[in-house]
């Protein structure tokens, strides 16, 4: 089993190369190529911090640091919704983290279906909330597929 430097190094191969096809693909149609300064920095780099993260969290159920991460992004989201008094969202959001360290070590999240279930609010949320550009969340649903592969892999390697 490879420790997290070894699952970062996977995540930053496979993003690296979903980057690189994604470049490909944008750079064949000239519609994409109207992208300002920000975008061209600003999107790779979100898509291959998705990549990262989503290397990293198939082992969010067992003490990790994916789970260190995770835990403190899930406490920062859960801190601001209940600031903001959205405490539906908050409490959604709890039941989660909480059902994660409830399950084993390689049991579900470290299946084919969660890499491809997990990742798909950012895909389903931009469809529902962007309907004028219903595919606008898929290259980051891809980057997170991506990464998650990448653990996966690096797993049944090592």
């Amino acid at each position: 089993m490879a420790g997290y430097k070894g699952h970062i190094a996977g995540a930053t191969v496979f993003g690296g190369a979903y980057l690189a096809a994604l470049g490909y693909a944008f750079s064949v149609d000239a519609a994409y190529r109207q992208f300002t300064a920000l975008e061209q920095v600003g999107y790779p780099l979100a898509l291959l911090a998705l990549a990262l993260l989503f290397g990293l969290w198939p082992d969010v159920d067992t003490d990790s640091k994916g789970q260190e991460i995770f835990y403190s992004i899930f406490f920062a989201v859960d801190l601001f919704l209940v600031v903001t008094e959205q405490f539906r969202a908050a409490a959604y959001l709890g039941l989660v983290a909480v059902l994660l360290v409830l399950s084993t070590h390689r049991g579900w999240t470290h299946t084919w279906w969660a890499m491809v279930l997990v990742p798909s609010p950012l895909l389903i949320l931009p469809y529902l909330h962007v309907p004028g550009r219903p595919l606008v969340g898929l290259p980051f649903y891809g980057a997170a597929v991506v990464g998650y592969l990448s653990h996966l892999v690096v797993d049944r390697l090592w």
